[in-house]
């Protein structure tokens, strides 16, 4: 139930990893590792876990994820190929000091603020290029480039992904329990989710748990299974054609006024306006 410890594989020739991700589709594969990851998402659309986060994802995301933050990329469907190029490093794979380096200052930040997620929202094309082309170049040609890149993006604008109150990994015990909980909430947010059921999921009392849980991730029980309510039907408004009144009861609202409510809080426009915007 807990994220699987990912220890990706070094090619030999170099000290970092960088590919294409291409499937059929992403399937939910909660991890972590102790690379930093920066995926650019160049085919396909879905949902984006990050921390206790919850996102669409469609083509041209670009994310840089800091050590030992659990993510998972999970695809709408199968209907289009999915496709990312993914570059994975350690700190040190320039050598344990080289960020010390008062020529990266910009870069050691970026990295630091990693911690929790950063997303790039406006980037300009030529680095998405930059960084889509990564996988297929020859590793010294490949470490100057991400040099570059990373440069670049230390002067970007960046959103943090997760919440100020998330912290990736705090305690092996916290994050054990915390993972359980949103593998557990991935599968069953559509259902009724009773907070007695969950706090027996990691052994707690309903009042201990809702302390702990605010304590770990930086929001409430409520707060967390909304967001994954509202992203379903993010992908349901986009995907289908269904009336509002069916992605509601199928997002896991069985109210409609509560699920505009929180649509509107979540995405600040109607769920009829945000079919309109991205379809």
């Amino acid at each position: 139930m807990k994220p699987r410890y990912e220890r990706p594989g070094v090619p030999s020739g170099t000290t970092f990893t960088c590919f294409t991700r291409r499937e059929a589709a992403f399937g939910f594969a909660w991890h972590f590792h102790r690379e930093y990851e920066l995926t650019l998402i160049t085919a396909g659309s879905g949902t984006r876990y990050v921390g206790t986060t919850v996102e669409r994802y469609v083509p041209g995301d670009l994310v840089l994820l800091g050590p030992d933050l659990p993510h998972t990329y999970a695809s709408d469907a199968a209907r289009h190929q999915s496709e990312a190029a993914v570059t994975q490093f350690r700190h040190d794979f320039l050598g344990a000091s080289f960020f010390e380096l008062p020529q990266f200052a910009g870069v050691r930040s970026l990295l630091s603020r990693s911690v929790r997620g950063l997303y790039f929202a406006d980037v300009p094309a030529e680095l998405r290029s930059d960084i889509a082309c990564l996988p297929g170049l020859t590793p010294a040609t490949q470490t100057v480039r991400l040099l570059d890149v990373l440069h670049r993006l230390a002067d970007a604008t960046a959103t943090p992904v997760t919440r100020p109150g998330y912290a990736a990994a705090p305690s092996t015990a916290v994050r054990d329990r915390v993972d359980v909980v949103c593998r557990y909430l991935q599968e069953a947010h559509t259902e009724p989710v009773l907070l007695d059921d969950v706090a027996r999921l990691v052994h707690m009392s309903p009042t201990s748990f809702s302390r702990f849980f605010r304590r770990a991730i930086g929001c409430t029980l409520t707060d967390y299974v909304n967001q994954l309510r509202v992203e379903t039907a993010c992908r349901l408004l986009t995907t289908t054609s269904l009336p509002v009144t069916d992605i509601a009861a199928r997002s896991g609202y069985r109210n409609l006024a509560n699920f505009n409510r929180r649509f509107r809080e979540l995405k600040a426009m109607r769920p009829t306006q945000y079919r309109a915007a991205h379809r």
